[in-house]
């Protein structure tokens, strides 16, 4: 069978069409753009429309690839990003700029409601943040939670808000638009915190939505991420090369499918991720809480269990920046193109170069340390002004140690998410390493020996959350477990085994790392409040 997955990221939409059979093989992926609009009110914002046409142009793209026809495809889904903010009307039309899951304008929304009270827990009221925890384990503890998008529209944009018919995440705003049902999916709907995750009580909580203020009538119905939305109506299949009727599933959020893509379906197993954000991630048959590192169990795909999440922010984006901002004439990229074409003829990408360049610094970057928050930080510790910087550069160092630095920074902050989910999880060993960062073999090896623990890798690393998508499509329209099927089916292809040798300048940089933060919260407000 042939099945569609949108994987939507915070950047780009990496279109993917998967055979599944006895395994299963990606048989065409393309990819396309589309812009993130910040703003200094902290905004962080996207265009339906640019979203639409790389929809479009991506499958149009994928069909004359693969060479399979449109009556041929069975099934197609969305593995999106998280935590955003649509806004629409009866007829599913977006009545602003969706806000993306980094837009944090609603910080006086979030103090107003959460840093009231006399007793207070990480800087929130004792009072609320018992009873979010009561109902789901979670809370709203960070300006960058939808629920305080919805509140700065309707305290800034009242025209806007009066016209709201339903509040959406990313993904449901795209399966609304492919089949004109105006849905959430359980996942999405509990990363506003206002479900409740309860056992014969799943669904919106009436409290929550009190307490917060929110109107129930903007809530969508809630289905299952495995759930057949409906058909893909003619609009749609017309603008995107396809055939009217193909099915549409819920689909979800990139954390809810990963851990299926990358084969941890056991209670216990453990993956980390490396995109554009990052994260540590044990699946769990139960849900548990860390609010003072801000952790909590997240719904999975499959009903009753749960991934136990600890999140990075800024990982891959992190080293996104250094190719664009470090990656000069020192190490011969950009300014030379001639210099690049070579580079690119003979390596796989621009990453695997620097990669490379990367393996000729020792561990440790000759003693640069670089702190992974670009934009801000949400776990173990939230704060919105935290910024990247990099400590102890001195004469002798150039761009290649401060490359280093960035990727050594980005395990740095793995290994402290991971040692934080592990005093309420134990984390398996090994562990999954999956996303685009899990194609260098330099920074699996990095990732081995700064966490202390052997990490394998699978196939297709970079479209894990499409795969773990695609997979919950098959298991529906077959009638199979899931979480059977991505065990079958989805198998490590390498491991690294850490090196102990490494371990003393590991322990001794990660040791100053997490004083950085502590050392410097105070000019980071100065600066950046």
């Amino acid at each position: 069978m042939y099945i569609i997955i949108y994987d939507f990221g915070t950047s780009a939409v990496k279109t993917c069409l998967f055979e599944i059979g006895a395994e299963i093989r990606l048989a065409a992926s393309s990819t396309a753009g589309y812009g993130i609009y910040i703003s200094d009110d902290g905004g962080a914002e996207q265009d339906t429309e640019e979203w639409w046409a790389a929809l479009c142009s991506t499958t149009r793209d994928l069909l004359k690839q693969s060479g399979v026809t449109p009556a041929e495809i069975e099934g197609m889904a969305f593995c999106s990003q998280m935590q955003g903010a649509v806004f629409v009307d009866e007829n599913g039309n977006s009545l602003r700029r969706p806000m993306n899951y980094l837009d944090q304008k609603g910080v006086k929304e979030y103090k107003d409601c959460m840093a009231r009270g006399v007793i207070k827990v990480s800087g929130c009221s004792l009072y609320k943040l018992l009873r979010n925890l009561i109902v789901n384990y979670a809370g709203s503890t960070s300006a960058k939670d939808p629920v305080w998008k919805y509140k700065w529209v309707e305290n800034n944009e009242p025209d806007v808000f009066k016209k709201i018919y339903k509040w959406l995440d990313i993904g449901d705003y795209l399966v609304s638009r492919c089949t004109g049902r105006i849905v959430r999916t359980a996942d999405t709907a509990f990363a506003t915190f206002l479900y409740d995750t309860r056992k014969g009580k799943e669904g919106w909580n009436k409290g929550l939505l009190k307490m917060y203020k929110v109107d129930p009538d903007h809530m969508p119905q809630i289905i299952d991420c495995t759930d057949l939305v409906g058909g893909l109506t003619k609009t749609a299949a017309q603008e995107l090369g396809l055939v009217e009727g193909i099915p549409v599933f819920g689909g979800g959020g990139d954390t809810t499918f990963v851990n299926i893509g990358a084969g941890c379906t056991k209670p216990g197993d453990t993956h980390i991720y490396v995109g554009t954000s990052g994260w540590v991630s044990t699946f769990m048959d139960h849900q548990t809480v860390d609010i003072k590192a801000m952790i909590t169990g997240v719904l999975s795909a499959k009903h009753g269990y749960f991934n136990y999440y600890a999140e990075l922010e800024t990982a891959g984006k992190c080293f996104e920046w250094v190719m664009e901002h470090l990656a000069l004439d020192e190490i011969n990229v950009y300014l030379d193109q001639t210099k690049v074409t070579d580079v690119e003829s003979k390596y796989l990408s621009l990453y695997d170069y620097l990669s490379e360049e990367v393996s000729k610094v020792p561990p440790g970057a000759n003693g640069v340390i670089f702190t992974p928050w670009l934009h801000g930080n949400r776990c173990p510790f939230e704060d919105s002004n935290a910024g990247g910087m990099f400590f102890n550069i001195r004469i002798e160092n150039g761009k290649r140690d401060m490359i280093r630095a960035v990727l050594e920074g980005i395990c740095y902050h793995l290994r402290w998410l991971l040692e934080c989910s592990e005093k309420k999880v134990k984390a398996s060993d090994p562990i999954r390493f999956v996303g685009g960062g899990a194609l260098s073999p330099v920074t699996c090896q990095m990732l081995a020996d700064i966490t202390g623990r052997t990490i394998e890798t699978v196939g297709n690393t970079q479209e894990v959350g499409a795969i773990g998508t695609a997979l919950v499509v098959a298991a529906g329209i077959k009638g199979e477990d899931v979480l059977e099927l991505s065990r079958r089916l989805v198998k490590a292809n390498r491991a690294y085994i850490p090196n102990l040798k490494n371990k003393g300048v590991y322990d001794r940089n990660y040791t100053v790392f997490k004083k950085l933060y502590k050392s410097n919260a105070a000019n980071y407000k100065q600066l950046n409040s």
